[in-house]
Formats: structure tokens, sequence, C-alpha cells
């Protein structure tokens, strides 16, 4: 026989006789405590649960892991434009007498995205970078970055 603590029974802690099971909700647990003890000195099977976290606000709980990815000393950061890409745009883009809302409105990007290319806080970007080498006719990306662009087949 087992006895289950937080049945259907409500808070009566009467034995059922047939099959010698305790089934109560009790909010003291020193009755509760003693009703566990009295039953394994009987003999008998004791089972118990517990809901976790029950009566407390504890939704969104601050595991070990969180604290141990807090203080990880490795700092994990996308790359960055190069300032040497910045310095060649901005170059091509005043050789062409562009400012860099002209050579934003020429690529349908907005100003922000060149000024963040030209200081190198961009993300760098295929596409961005494609338009942007076509606009100012310069290589940003590769190993001849800064050489004029070759007219290379346009078309698939």
């Amino acid at each position: 026989a087992a006895i289950a603590l937080g049945g259907p029974l409500g808070n009566c802690p009467a034995c059922d006789p047939l099959t010698r099971a305790l089934a109560f909700t009790c909010r003291k647990p020193v009755v509760v405590a003693q009703a566990i003890l009295a039953a394994q000195r009987r003999g008998e099977d004791v089972e118990t649960s517990k809901k976790w976290a029950a009566g407390q606000n504890k939704q969104h709980s601050i595991t070990k892991n969180t604290a141990k990815l807090d203080r990880e000393t490795e700092e994990l950061h996308h790359d960055r434009v190069p300032l040497e890409v910045g310095k060649v745009i901005q170059q091509g883009r005043q050789s062409k007498g562009l400012t860099q809302k002209d050579l934003a409105t020429k690529i349908n990007e907005k100003p922000q995205v060149i000024a963040d290319y030209e200081c190198g806080r961009a993300i760098p970007n295929n596409q961005v970078l494609g338009k942007i080498e076509r606009a100012i006719g310069l290589k940003l990306r590769g190993r001849d970055i800064g050489k004029p662009l070759e007219a290379g087949p346009k078309g698939k």
C-alpha cells in the first residue's frame, strides 16, 4: 500500500481501509511529516511529490549555466568591415564627387549604411559591398582592395 499526499480526499487524514492509502492535502508540514514517518515505521511504501516553485513567482529563474555564461571570458562578436575598406569607399565616393547620401540613393540603401561601412561599424554584407563596388568602380573584396574594378560579364 502507498501513501499519496495531495489526493482527492481534501484535508481528511483518514486511511482508506481497502487500499491502506492515506490521501490528504495538509498545509501543516509537521502533520505531513508525522504521517510520512508513521507510514514508514509500518513498512508501507511512501510516495511524495512536491510542485517545483509552488506558491512562488519563479517563472524565469536564473540557472547555474546562465551565471557561468556571464563569467565566460571569451567574447563572441560579429566581424566588422575593416577600416581599409571604409577608407577605400570614402576615397572612391569623393573621387566621383558623391556625398554619402548620393551614394546611398544610387545603390538603394540608407545613408546610415554608407556611414557605417566607412567608419568600420557595419557587418559585411556581400550584396551591399557589391553594389558599392559597382557604384564607385573600386574593388572592396578579396586581395586587390582599392584596385579599379574590371568590367566583368554582366547577366547570367
